[in-house]
């Protein structure tokens, strides 16, 4: 590997920055993953049987106890709750109790939506370097094999003849940054299309979440 390293001339240098700044963050997006994959149906139900058993702390609790971003999200969620009950308890009459409970429901659905896009943040950290990556390293592929052909040609002009081994090993090194920068494209492109299905489907997890213990907590 060493040999073809240094076959492929200086753009192998930038080809391998963009391999291992690939490589680190594909790592770190498979570690965030890890660390804040959950179920919701299991932690919504865990935080219901709480807020019904010992209220706003219990429930908070359950909250507290995941290092899930969607857990931070429905505490978000219970706060407000209890914030706005308290607040309005005495102030509407019992018939005006219809459109109380859509202002409550509306407010905490702001509130979860403004903490839902600062916790949710992580999600597309790294996203566009690794795009990034997959669409420069080709290109410095291709860049490395143009600058070897031209070289390999360079060096068939000053021979005066085509020697068909000069030009067969001129060729081969040119093509090793073509097959270096595809190498290092493809997975990336790979994760890159895993991750994002990744984040739709949290995303979608915390909408589902939400929505049920506000109904909840609003019925």
């Amino acid at each position: 590997m060493v040999d073809l390293f240094l076959k492929g001339g200086p753009v192998m240098y930038p080809l391998l920055a963009c391999g291992i700044i690939g490589l680190v963050f594909i790592i770190e997006r498979l570690v965030s993953y890890v660390l804040a994959a959950t179920n919701p149906k299991v932690l919504v139900a865990a935080i219901k049987d709480a807020y019904k058993s010992g209220g706003y702390e219990q429930a908070l609790e359950v909250c507290d106890r995941s290092r899930s971003p969607i857990a931070r999200i429905l505490a978000v969620a219970l706060k407000k709750h209890q914030q706005l009950s308290a607040s309005s308890e005495g102030a509407n009459p019992a018939g005006d109790y219809g459109r109380r409970r859509a202002d409550i429901r509306r407010e905490i659905e702001d509130a979860v939506s403004l903490s839902g896009s600062t916790e949710l943040a992580f999600l597309d950290r790294g996203m566009l370097v690794l795009a990034g990556v997959s669409t420069i390293a080709p290109i410095l592929g291709f860049l490395g094999t143009v600058a070897g052909m031209i070289r390999a040609f360079d060096a068939i002009a000053l021979v005066g003849e085509v020697e068909p081994t000069l030009v067969a090993r001129g060729i081969s090194e040119a093509l090793i940054t073509t097959a270096t920068g595809l190498a290092i494209a493809a997975p990336v492109v790979a994760f890159h299309v895993y991750f994002t299905s990744r984040i739709n489907t949290y995303t979608r997890n915390m909408e589902v979440a939400a929505n049920e213990l506000i109904s909840d907590l609003v019925e």
